[in-house]
């Protein structure tokens, strides 16, 4: 197996790693009941998608 001959420097190890970022996940807005979802997603607050119901939520009585 091949090993490196030289130690490579603390600048070149963080030049290599500038690329992995966390990013924020996009985030839209309900057109039922305007609060804040994940893309291509169901609403977990009101269950619809695109403006039609997908999955029936339960009430808490």
């Amino acid at each position: 197996m091949p090993n490196p001959k030289r130690k490579h420097s603390k600048t070149r190890r963080d030049k290599r790693r500038t690329h992995y970022k966390a990013t924020a996940p996009t985030v839209s807005v309900c057109s039922n009941c305007g609060s804040s979802v994940k893309y291509h997603r169901v609403c977990p607050e009101c269950g619809f998608y695109r403006g039609k119901l997908a999955i029936e939520k339960k009430t808490s009585a």
